[in-house]
């Protein structure tokens, strides 16, 4: 095992996917969710740049070829159980996460059994585009988890028509509950679109590595 520099940037990304989840028993929200959202985001970061210097540098190696997708599967598995409970089993999240976390474990396990021929189902470009959409997805969610979390915390005791007078400009916005709002939205729609996305990229994938798996699965 070669401790060169891409292989110790994908190593910290794995222990960055549990650590997404250990930050919420620590850390109060909203600062939980911003914490969570560095992290994620600075791992997702070194998914481009590890590859990266490992063909820049020639420093690729079976050790880093195999931990990489392995660091990818946990940090996307991870993020999606933490953004799916605290979204009190939403069904716009658990379907989509549902399907990912799904054929994420099947390909593993096709993998697994094809053994040495396992070769044949190499990461596709679509693949790569798949991961990089669940990456932002999941990083627009976490940020929805901090501004409602906000907006939460700043109306608490507002009855609905006070709150709406606020952010329809009526009353003086002194918390800054219109741009907490705006964020909580946008990130949402934002969020959900790309994250639907991610699940038929990842649907589709699966059917890819399926089908090119299906010959050495029937029996002679």
């Amino acid at each position: 095992m070669n401790l060169n520099v891409p292989n110790i940037l994908t190593i910290l990304r794995l222990l960055a996917a549990p650590a997404v989840a250990i930050l919420f028993l620590f850390f109060a929200r909203p600062w939980a969710d911003w914490f969570a959202l560095a992290l994620f985001v600075g791992a997702a970061l070194t998914d481009f740049v590890d590859g990266y210097l490992a063909r820049a540098w020639k420093q690729e190696s079976r050790f880093g070829a195999m931990l990489d997708p392995i660091a990818d599967k946990a940090m996307v598995v991870i993020a999606l159980l933490v953004i799916t409970g605290f979204s009190g089993m939403n069904p716009w999240i658990l379907l989509p996460a549902t399907f990912i976390i799904f054929r994420e474990v099947f390909v593993s396990g096709l993998r697994e059994f094809l053994g040495a021929t396992a070769g044949l189902l190499k990461v596709t470009a679509l693949a790569k585009w798949k991961t990089t959409a669940q990456m932002i997805g999941i990083a627009l969610l976490f940020a929805t988890g901090a501004f409602e979390h906000y907006l939460g915390m700043q109306t608490f005791g507002m009855d609905r028509a006070m709150r709406d007078n606020v952010l329809a400009g009526n009353i003086p916005d002194e918390l800054g509950l219109v741009w907490k709002y705006w964020g909580m939205m946008l990130s949402w729609y934002l969020g959900i679109s790309v994250l639907w996305l991610a699940a038929a990229l990842t649907l589709l994938t699966g059917w890819d590595y399926f089908r090119k798996a299906l010959p050495y699965l029937r029996d002679s």
